[in-house]
């Protein structure tokens, strides 16, 4: 995309540089922008990131994750004098205070529990999801003075009831909605029997067999689960096909 295509009211950042030294730019735009390409169209990461190349995977949740903190972040937070971009776009500075601001990472945690004893694995549908029938792992924001395990065990009793112990960390992902860097664990259930759905943020918890989410993961079956691009995906098909 030519840069004189893109809106001018765009705030820019330096990327870095393909294999063969072309510099890469991000022009972090309004939602409401217009395609700056005639016939291209706008595409969601959560949908698309799954059918592209691991690199340019994270080169787009880089992006998505800074064009956010670029427009979200004009004014200073300390005494909401108006910042300017320095740094190629990797931090701000107040034009009145002279403190500099850097993109956050908020963390937080994503848990797929797990009932050894008759191979099953817990999983909910978010109300935001209810009309999809989807179904996936448990996940939340890790709390000011709390550590990773206490955002586990608190997420998984608050949501679904069952308290959980043996956490195993499976891996992290950058999560650019908004800014988060999701870590990724599986943990066992103490007793299985006690799972339910909060009634709020989780309207329904149910234990799957394996065959299930094979079923489900091959797209055969009425549930749905996270989309490819996602460590929840990740987390549930690695349990599904050790």
């Amino acid at each position: 995309v030519e840069p004189s295509r893109v809106d001018a009211d765009a705030a820019w950042a330096f990327l870095g540089r393909t294999a063969e030294g072309t510099g890469i730019l991000l022009a972090a735009v309004d939602l409401d922008a217009d395609e700056p390409v005639a016939g291209a169209a706008w595409g969601s990461l959560r949908v698309v990131g799954g059918d592209l190349p691991d690199g340019d995977t994270a080169l787009f949740v880089t992006a998505v994750s800074l064009a956010r903190w670029l427009l979200d972040a004009p004014f200073c937070p300390r005494c909401g004098g108006a910042t300017e971009i320095r740094a190629g776009g990797w931090s701000r500075r107040c034009t009145q205070c002279g403190r500099e601001h850097f993109p956050r990472t908020d963390p937080a945690v994503i848990v797929l529990v797990t009932d050894p004893a008759s191979e099953r694995i817990l999983l909910g549908k978010n109300a935001l999801w209810a009309d999809r029938n989807l179904y996936s792992a448990f996940a939340g924001f890790v709390e000011s003075g709390e550590s990773l395990e206490g955002a586990i065990l608190r997420e998984v009793e608050e949501e679904a009831g069952v308290v959980v112990s043996a956490l195993q960390y499976r891996g992290s992902q950058a999560w650019p909605y908004p800014r988060s860097l999701m870590v990724g664990f599986r943990a066992a259930a103490a007793a299985p029997s006690t799972a339910h759905a909060d009634g709020e943020e989780i309207v329904d918890v149910r234990w799957f067999t394996r065959a299930e989410v094979l079923d489900a993961l091959a797209g055969t079956g009425d549930v749905h689960l996270p989309a490819r691009a996602s460590i929840a995906h990740r987390l549930i098909a690695d349990w599904a096909r050790p």
